[in-house]
């Protein structure tokens, strides 16, 4: 059974205070009695996050908090007092975050980036010094792979950003298509692991043609709807090119390199034409 994580576990047996849980290697652990439904029978089997009560006595519960330990989100600071900080992260105990784990000192209110570990009383509690949490092995990722990107902070490249809650990765200025926000979890690629100082490159569009037909699409509909022309073409400066479809250069090429090849459009000096 798993601190601060989901198991699956099976009813052992039902009582006045709920249902006790059992892990495969024996151990177990209570169900509190408002979350056991009427219908629930011994040999059933739930998902159910583990954590510590009040009493510091390990309890089970069907809700799934914003975070798990080993993970990495942006929670909401609910209380202060003289020793931490306390984080909404969905369950009724609030998450410690000590002061040695504040780069900063935090606010009621405040969004911080935190990683929820188990510190050395083994208690959940959550760090924003996110360094110390992060996988110190190197990268294994290929190029294109696809993986969860949480965005961390703005930096003058760009963003950083938590690889599947292990790694560092860079977004860079020129791949941002769309607006972002710290906090935000969405699907990126692997641009690529950079052999001399394995610092890894993200982006959010799949790798060569992966965006080409949707946005070859998006061409044609603008070429439809303004009476079958384009004031674009390849010389065209890329902020031109991203004011009107909100891509990079290099993919509205490719875009517009497929349309040619099917016949579709003519490309000239004054921009693109519906054949």
């Amino acid at each position: 059974m798993e601190l601060g994580r989901v198991n699956q576990l099976k009813v052992k047996r039902i009582v006045e205070q709920g249902a006790y849980l059992q892990a495969a290697e024996g151990e177990t652990v209570r169900l509190p009695s408002q979350e056991v439904d009427p219908s629930l029978q011994p040999g059933d089997e739930l998902s159910v996050f583990v954590y510590l009560d009040s009493d510091d006595l390990p309890v089970a519960t069907l809700k799934k908090p914003m975070i798990q330990r080993g993970e990495f989100a942006q929670l909401r600071v609910a209380d202060t007092n003289q020793v931490g900080a306390f984080l909404d992260w969905g369950l009724p105990k609030q998450l410690f975050m000590p002061f040695a784990e504040q780069p900063q000192r935090v606010d009621i209110g405040q969004q911080v980036m935190v990683c929820v570990y188990l510190d050395n009383t083994g208690r959940l509690a959550a760090s924003a010094r996110l360094e110390r949490h992060l996988s110190a092995e190197p990268a294994d990722y290929r190029m294109g792979e696809l993986v969860s990107l949480l965005i961390w902070r703005r930096t003058e490249l760009g963003y950083l950003t938590i690889i599947n809650h292990r790694h560092v990765g860079m977004l860079h200025q020129q791949e941002l298509f769309k607006p972002l926000r710290p906090g935000l979890t969405l699907p990126g690629y692997i641009k690529q692991v950079r052999e001399e100082d394995g610092k890894i490159d993200v982006m959010l569009d799949k790798p060569g043609y992966g965006r080409v037909e949707p946005l070859a699409e998006q061409v044609l509909d603008y070429l439809k709807m303004r009476g079958g022309e384009c004031p674009l073409n390849d010389k065209s400066s890329p902020d031109e090119i991203k004011a009107l479809f909100g891509v990079s250069k290099k993919a509205f090429k490719m875009a517009v390199g497929s349309l040619l090849k099917q016949g579709v459009i003519l490309v000239d000096e004054q921009g693109i034409r519906l054949r």
